[in-house]
């Protein structure tokens, strides 16, 4: 970083500055285990204590705080594999179900955002397809620490169970969207060229919440890349050039993530390995009715508290995930 070329390749620095300060708050947090254990340690040397019980509630007071940040310190170490430290796009799709799973699509929305709130990440809405009620999609980069790392976790498709609002019989109803995660690569780690013959480009009105929000000029951008099928929108940018170079962007991301999972594919077989858990199994279940609950299917995490969860308290669920895979 004190080197004078440093700003040279600026794509190249904001990573390796995003390293350090990662680095930074581990070697902080370290720092602060090593500290409390050894204070600890002198406490149970020293004569200065009339009762166990007085030692006992002293030396228990910390115990908590050097686990939660030993538990911490721990979900970093299972973050290493390839592009767990990049940033991601984070798509959201309604399933099948018209309002009610727009409406739902719209709950994980509002999740997610106050997830990535309280996590401190930087995030860019790009597109959003709004609904009478509720969202069609939505995409989503997500920049911070490890970010694709965490977020990797949650996609698949997520179904909730409650009584509908919707429904004048107050039926019980069950809806489905689905969660879709990809790193955002560095643009010199992808040699993709796309002619103008490959994509097909529409443009039309942005759609949003209403007043100053909605850019009411042709501005939003889809651009459909003809042979994979692949349709990338962008609506977040004042101009038309600045969103078609954006859903440029996001579109290459999807086309090198799809030539690694080609990759991967072909490696497997090979090898003989046939087993994999495809995108848009189900993983977890909230519901709302008629008990309160939300359980991930892949590791049995469950919290009967379902608002605090809507309310993007998510953590427990991402780093049991974690944990799983690792074993």
């Amino acid at each position: 970083m004190s080197e004078e070329n440093f700003w040279d390749d600026r794509e190249k620095s904001e990573k390796i500055i995003k390293e350090f300060n990662h680095i930074k708050i581990l070697l902080e947090k370290i720092e602060e285990v090593d500290s409390k254990v050894k204070s600890n340690l002198e406490i149970l040397n020293s004569d200065s204590f009339e009762s166990e019980e007085e030692l006992s509630d002293l030396i228990e007071s910390d115990i908590e705080d050097i686990e939660a940040v030993i538990n911490e310190l721990e979900i970093n170490i299972l973050l290493n594999e390839p592009y767990d430290d990049n940033d991601a796009i984070f798509e959201i799709h309604s399933g099948a179900g018209g309002t009610e799973s727009c409406d739902w699509a719209n709950m994980l929305y509002r999740m997610y955002l106050r997830y990535f709130d309280l996590k401190g990440y930087k995030y860019e809405v790009t597109s959003v397809h709004d609904m009478d009620v509720g969202i069609k999609s939505a995409s989503i980069i997500v920049k911070g620490s490890y970010v694709y790392g965490y977020l990797k976790n949650e996609q698949g498709v997520h179904r909730l169970v409650r009584i509908s609002p919707f429904d004048s019989n107050n039926r019980r109803h069950t809806s489905f969207a689905s969660i879709n995660v990809l790193p955002m690569f560095n643009n010199n780690e992808i040699e993709i060229e796309i002619k103008d013959s490959d994509v097909k480009i529409d443009v039309y009105k942005s759609s949003g919440a209403g007043g100053q929000s909605v850019n009411t000029t042709d501005s939003a951008v889809r651009i459909t890349h003809l042979e994979s099928g692949i349709v990338v929108t962008c609506q977040n940018e004042r101009s038309q050039i600045q969103n078609k170079l954006r859903a440029m962007e996001i579109l290459k991301n999807k086309l090198y993530k799809q030539e690694l999972e080609k990759q991967e594919s072909e490696m497997k077989e090979i090898k003989g390995d046939q087993s994999s858990i495809e995108f848009g199994s189900q993983i977890r279940s909230y519901v709302m009715h008629p008990y309160s609950l939300v359980k991930d299917h892949r590791t049995n995490f469950e919290t009967s508290n379902v608002d605090k969860v809507m309310d993007g308290d998510i953590e427990d669920f991402i780093n049991a995930n974690l944990r799983s895979v690792k074993k």
